[in-house]
């Protein structure tokens, strides 16, 4: 399986693709930040980004998109800007019909490191350790999509597989007994 991880952000919006699945060793196959100027109109930005992940999606064809899910922090305007280059991912992957997965910073970060609250440096040389590289990837924004896309192989790839097999048997049999619709 095949992961674009991407990390939003109207100034610095990362970006990682992973290759592997559950129980083998991942591989970085390219990570890199797309960065944008305060000084510019945000639809300008946001163009930008949306080239950007565009491009990354045309080169690298992954299986799946991971964003990291917004969350409400004190600052509005960097809540609303996060929100934005996540919209433009969401989209990007969603026209080209790509499963599109929503992970929280804690999921994350328990994923890599075992700690629902580990700091961008231990985040950092997780990644280092998990994807077998020399130093861990620059600026922190970098490491996070590689953890996205790692938390996805990890979890979201066998939460897919559950989620498809329950709506095979829910197609056959009508429904699922004790599941809870939402």
């Amino acid at each position: 399986m095949r992961v674009l991880g991407i990390d939003p952000g109207l100034t610095r919006c990362g970006m990682g693709v992973v290759d592997g699945m559950v129980g083998r060793p991942l591989t970085l196959v390219d990570v890199n930040v797309l960065r944008t100027s305060s000084g510019l109109p945000v639809p300008e930005r946001l163009v930008t980004i949306e080239k950007g992940i565009d491009a990354w999606l045309d080169e690298y064809r992954p299986d799946a998109v991971a964003v990291e899910r917004v969350f409400a922090r004190s600052d509005v305007s960097t809540v609303m800007g996060t929100a934005q280059a996540s919209g433009i991912a969401m989209v990007c992957a969603a026209r080209r019909g790509l499963p599109i997965a929503l992970h929280t910073p804690s999921e994350v970060k328990a994923a890599v490191s075992g700690n629902g609250r580990a700091d961008k440096a231990q985040v950092g040389a997780m990644v280092t350790r998990i994807l077998r590289l020399d130093a861990p990837p620059k600026p922190a924004d970098a490491a996070d999509a590689l953890a996205l896309a790692i938390t996805h192989i990890w979890r979201g790839g066998a939460q897919s597989r559950i989620d498809a097999a329950l709506a095979a048997a829910g197609a056959s049999t009508g429904s699922i007994p004790g599941r809870v619709r939402r």
